[in-house]
């Protein structure tokens, strides 16, 4: 018998799937998260095949007998990154006397779209610790809004909020803006006391500003107005994301899903996006995701088979 492999590895955690020819996943296993932007092609490959392995072990399977691997990646939305990663693997792979038939690497984006509208146009929003809209046409053309990283670009990301959850601090501490329940919030989470523990935990800790995105969150919830500001900000350039992918694929309706950390689940943010979707495009219609990213690498990878 042969088998399919897809493997949704995100920011948080990395799902591996086994399924069948058919597509029918056999078996689904959760490992830690990859970073293959920071851990680099090499690591992410021995973590990757290490998950595999178990996977193939806990069915008695030989790499041998899968035909397709599908590896949906953060980081790897650009095609020379990928390719590396596809000859890291392979490479990886052969050290462990192991031949692999056909792997391909492609953005966890790609998947999650797959998934969301197996065979069929749709547009998938991803807001976590970074942000991108990408879309699919009738044809399976597949176009992009924003994913410019944290330096340029990942407007509405939990990235881009936390930078300004951390301005509206520093502004309340200095007394150069009003008060905000953020500052005791964050002080609570960082566990300090004072400015001087906030910049050495930001400079010199390589603190993760994208963690304080839930603490907004909360705190607009609780009608704080710095945070329904930061919100109400960022909401807005993912709205511009939507109008901006309906221009690229020529499209008076479009249908959306919503994916990642900080929109997959109802929240003050999600619900404040939906309603500005909803009001300022009309024929935009918020869908829920169909199946979901590691679905969508065996998807990939069955449609890589029959291709």
């Amino acid at each position: 018998m042969k088998y399919l492999i897809g493997i949704d590895a995100g920011g948080t955690k990395t799902e591996c799937a086994v399924a069948d020819l058919t597509g029918n996943i056999l078996l689904t296993e959760t490992g830690k998260s990859v970073n293959y932007l920071i851990a680099g092609a090499d690591k992410t490959s021995a973590n990757l095949f290490g998950l595999i392995f178990q996977c193939l072990k806990k069915l008695n399977i030989n790499f041998s007998e899968v035909k397709q691997i599908v590896i949906g990646i953060a980081g790897a939305g650009r095609l020379k990154d990928a390719e590396q990663l596809e000859r890291s693997f392979i490479k990886y792979s052969k050290s462990e006397k192991v031949k692999i038939n056909q792997v391909k690497v492609v953005s966890d984006a790609l998947i999650a779209l797959e998934g969301a509208f197996p065979g069929k146009p749709g547009c998938i929003l991803i807001a976590g610790t970074g942000s991108i809209l990408f879309g699919k046409d009738d044809k399976g053309k597949i176009q992009r809004v924003g994913g410019f990283g944290r330096l340029i670009g990942d407007e509405g990301s939990g990235y881009s909020i936390g930078r300004k959850a951390l301005q509206a601090v520093s502004g309340d501490l200095d007394g150069r803006t009003e008060k905000t329940l953020l500052t005791k919030k964050l002080f609570d989470q960082m566990k300090i006391t004072d400015s001087e523990e906030l910049i050495t935990k930001i400079y010199k800790e390589n603190f993760d500003i994208a963690s304080i995105a839930p603490l907004v969150i909360s705190s607009a919830e609780k009608k704080d107005n710095q945070a329904q500001r930061i919100l109400n900000e960022e909401a807005e350039e993912l709205v511009l994301h939507v109008k901006s992918m309906m221009k690229k694929m020529n499209l008076k309706k479009l249908n959306v899903a919503f994916t990642g950390g900080l929109i997959s689940n109802k929240n003050f943010y999600s619900t404040l996006l939906t309603k500005k979707i909803k009001s300022s495009l009309p024929n935009v219609t918020i869908s829920k995701p169909q199946l979901s990213p590691v679905e969508g690498a065996i998807l990939m990878a069955k449609e890589n088979l029959n291709g």
